[in-house]
């Protein structure tokens, strides 16, 4: 089986595919950010960030050249790009989502969008090991 499966799934555009919808959360908040700025600034004010127009605009900008960059592997820096998607998605726990800090029913729910991050960060690895081989 895994010799019919295998030259299916690691095919240039399969690849490809993988990392569009790996991609697409961070495409689409960071297309939402760039018509929609005022909002970012605000989240990035709601979580009591310093600089929050900076903030906004590095987080714009992480999401949509990381994105980029692990798709495209321009110059071999898909590990880049999802390394900086990855960095970008652990600190969104502690400071977006710190489930330890509330109580029921919003800590679980907090919890389970932390394990999503996490799980998001773990394809993310996938992708950069899977640019480097094709």
């Amino acid at each position: 089986m895994i010799d019919t499966m295998l030259p299916l799934i690691t095919h240039p555009h399969a690849v490809m595919t993988g990392k569009a919808l790996l991609t697409s959360f961070f495409w689409l908040a960071g297309l939402f950010g760039l018509f929609n700025f005022k909002t970012i600034v605000q989240e990035m004010v709601d979580v009591g960030l310093p600089r929050p127009r900076l903030f906004a605009l590095a987080t714009i900008a992480c999401q949509l050249l990381g994105s980029a960059l692990l798709i495209s592997n321009v110059a071999g820096l898909a590990w880049l790009g999802a390394g900086a998607l990855a960095v970008f998605t652990l600190l969104c726990i502690p400071i977006g989502h710190p489930f330890w800090k509330f109580s029921e029913p919003k800590r679980s729910a907090e919890f389970h969008i932390a394990l999503e991050h996490i799980a998001v960060v773990g394809g993310l690895f996938l992708a950069a090991a899977i640019s480097q081989l094709y």
